[in-house]
């Protein structure tokens, strides 16, 4: 009797312990859930705040287009700036800009439905670009024809470019992409292209859903931008006549494009080519909005396009940086 009360209370303690076990593991199971749903609400909150960042956005670009019908000029102090809302447990950081003081990738290339084909405008403002950028004019035309083969939908290499026989050699493998580029960072798969080359390129071209050069607003543009004048003065102009001519802006801006050609150190520069793409308004935008909600963060990056009629129209939206 005494050996068998021994076995029952080994085997009840033995349950204890067993019983004890689950519990923690449900206990454990109870947490991590809750912190999960607490997580998931934050997310979903700053997601929400973020959507309410797009909103603002394009009531002010409605604003911006209503203040001076067909001009969009830098007054205010809007473009690029980082407006910082604060809301419940967090804040919202949201910066909208000018999307056009870019050189367009895509158009190095003309057509669609299928059949693009290399551009000779595209190509030799790009290679204006690049030159302004500090690079070979080797370097810049094996960059550009790179970039014109990479985006063309046939297989005919054309100058220092590859087609896809070139890029199918290595491990992995691949082919060109013969579509337009939807994002900038598509630029590191294409040969040449290096981490160094994109880095110096990246805050002076875009990829907009076009194959047009892009509209460039002279009103909006900084001394930052003074290699995109350069570029569409065909590089007739240099860093330094470059900026004096955008530091010699009026201060309400420019109200013909003529004027911006006739405006002092713009002289040596020939503009019958590229006459159309100088914009006094603002046709693509830019917007970042970084969201913190408690533990969570959010990043949105969208474009929109305003043609002046309408609404804003949503072009893209990224629940990420635009890299």
């Amino acid at each position: 009797m005494r050996r068998q009360r021994g076995v029952a209370l080994l085997t009840v303690l033995l349950l204890v312990v067993v019983m004890a076990v689950l519990v923690v593991g449900v206990l454990d199971d109870i947490r991590f859930g809750l912190r999960r749903a607490g997580n998931a609400q934050s997310v979903a909150q700053a997601q929400w705040h973020a959507l309410g960042a797009e909103a603002l956005a394009s009531a002010q670009i409605a604003r911006l287009a209503a203040r001076d019908p067909g001009r969009t000029t830098a007054e205010g102090d809007w473009n690029g700036r980082a407006f910082v809302f604060p809301v419940e447990s967090g804040a919202i950081s949201a910066r909208l800009s000018d999307a056009t003081a870019c050189f367009n990738l895509n158009s190095v290339v003309e057509g669609g439905a299928g059949t693009l084909l290399r551009r000779e405008a595209g190509i030799a403002q790009y290679v204006a670009l690049l030159r302004a950028l500090g690079f070979s004019a080797h370097q810049a035309g094996a960059l550009a024809d790179a970039l014109a083969d990479w985006i063309d939908t046939d297989q005919r290499r054309e100058g220092l470019g590859h087609e896809d026989d070139a890029y199918a050699r290595g491990r992995d493998g691949y082919r060109t992409g013969a579509v337009l580029l939807a994002e900038t960072s598509e630029l590191r798969a294409i040969q040449g292209y290096d981490a160094e080359v994109y880095a110096r390129l990246r805050p002076h071209v875009c990829a907009l859903p076009t194959v047009d050069l892009a509209p460039v607003n002279v009103n909006t543009l900084g001394e930052a931008d003074a290699a995109i004048v350069r570029m569409l003065a065909g590089g007739a102009l240099d860093d330094a006549q470059a900026r004096r001519v955008i530091a010699a802006r009026p201060a309400g801006g420019w109200r013909d494009p003529l004027a911006f050609w006739d405006a002092p150190g713009m002289e040596p520069a020939s503009h019958n080519e590229v006459l159309e793409q100088i914009e006094l308004y603002t046709r693509y935008f830019r917007l970042h909005a970084e969201v913190e909600v408690g533990p969570a963060q959010v990043v949105l990056s969208a474009l929109f396009e305003h043609d002046g009629s309408g609404p804003p129209r949503l072009l893209a939206r990224r629940w990420s940086d635009e890299e």
